[in-house]
């Protein structure tokens, strides 16, 4: 057991109340969610402030956090409107704002004088000066640049006495920290204005001038620098040398991904951090395995040990999907063998299910019977949010997220 350590706050993705749910369910001690304005996420579904309300509820009953994000960099237009924002959710109660832009900063300690402040990974907090600076402030935890290695976030951390939060899964940005201008010259939806068009996941080629029709690829190996297409972060095995290093939270990326993504990947990292702490045995390559199941692209530890891994797949531009989100159990009836389940994507008899329940290991089976609501046999449940019964010898709980597996 490591002791005298303090547990790091796993700190989860709510795009929507059903993401908040589930990464509270599956053992997140906090949320990030944003509001309609003012985050980096307007793909998202993102939050009303009633929804938000709502949510706040959802977690404090359980015990957890939630913090805002209000991290654009803020243009003459968003001041104008922030102000009254902010006393909202100042009076709403939330946990903690998390902003990036110095005039927004200077905002929320005059309108949300309350809440605790965090600065995001968009500041690019590379060194501990820049920590001292913030601190001074008034911020209360810094969530430090992506660039950085466990030794520089060590060096930080017993250097300056102010909390530090680190990105420890999901998608990299090839730009510095996230700042890209990319988005918004090719698309003109700018990424630190919450609309990225992730063009970095795009295929590219160079042509030159005068030769017409004649493309170049852009890649990278051993010899050279090339362009774009990101891996994605994992550090599921290095989270021993982040508590060592005094990380005080550990935060995953992931707003715009399903409720399966968000619990699958929330229950690894509970389980990881919990059995380090506990002195328990470490299962790295099966929480690995778990996690590949739900991932996007190949995984990448970044610069976490000192030097960039090379940070791009160059061969595909993702990664095939094991796991696809596609319902939730809704009812179960156990004398006929039978769970209703909510469809969030297509799947039909023959498909290979897998139930993602908290506190429970994952189990599987072969859909072999498929009814309607009215317990008319079907052979597909094609349509969004249908209601239909599927026989089960797994017998998942109501709440249990099901996921198609794709080989």
């Amino acid at each position: 057991m490591m002791k005298n350590l303090r547990k790091p706050e796993l700190v989860a993705p709510a795009g929507s109340l059903e993401k908040l749910k589930a990464a509270i369910n599956f053992g997140a001690d906090a949320v990030y969610l944003g509001g309609h304005e003012f985050g980096l996420r307007a793909g998202a579904d993102n939050f009303s402030l009633p929804e938000m309300e709502e949510g706040l509820q959802i977690a404090h009953r359980a015990g957890r956090r939630v913090y805002v994000t209000v991290n654009i960099f803020a243009h003459n237009c968003d001041i104008d409107r922030m102000p009254a924002y902010l006393a909202e959710l100042n009076d709403m109660g939330v946990d903690g704002l998390i902003v990036s832009d110095p005039g927004v900063l200077l905002l929320a300690r005059e309108f949300s004088p309350d809440l605790p402040v965090t600065i995001s990974t968009q500041a690019n907090v590379t060194n501990f000066q820049s920590a001292e600076f913030y601190r001074r402030q008034g911020a209360s935890r810094l969530v430090l640049a992506r660039e950085l290695s466990i030794d520089e976030i060590a060096r930080i951390r017993r250097t300056v006495p102010i909390e530090v939060e680190v990105f420890i899964h999901g998608a990299m940005c090839l730009s510095y920290s996230g700042r890209c201008w990319l988005s918004q010259a090719m698309t003109g939806r700018s990424a630190n204005r919450g609309e990225c068009a992730h063009p970095c996941r795009y295929r590219y080629a160079l042509v030159e001038e005068k030769r017409p029709g004649q493309y170049f690829p852009v890649m990278e190996d051993e010899r050279g620098s090339y362009v774009m297409n990101s891996k994605d972060l994992c550090m599921i095995s290095l989270i021993p040398r982040l508590i060592e290093a005094g990380v005080d939270a550990f935060k995953i990326e992931g707003r715009m991904k399903s409720p399966y993504y968000v619990a699958a990947v929330v229950k690894v990292y509970r389980e990881a951090i919990d059995s380090i702490l506990e002195g328990r045995p470490l299962s790295i390559e099966e929480w690995t395995r778990e996690l590949e199941r739900v991932a996007t692209r190949p995984f990448t530890a970044g610069f976490a040990l000192g030097k960039p891994e090379a940070a791009q797949d160059i061969e595909k531009t993702a990664a095939p999907r094991r796991v696809l989100f596609c319902g939730v159990v809704k009812d179960w009836d156990k004398k006929n063998g039978r769970i209703l389940v909510e469809q969030r994507s297509p799947f039909s008899t023959g498909d290979h299910l897998e139930y993602l329940e908290p506190n429970q290991p994952l189990r599987t089976e072969q859909l072999l019977e498929l009814y309607d609501d009215e317990l008319n046999p079907i052979e597909v449940a094609r349509h969004p949010q249908q209601l239909v019964w599927l026989t089960s010898r797994c017998c998942p709980t109501p709440g249990t997220l099901v996921g198609r597996i794709v080989e």
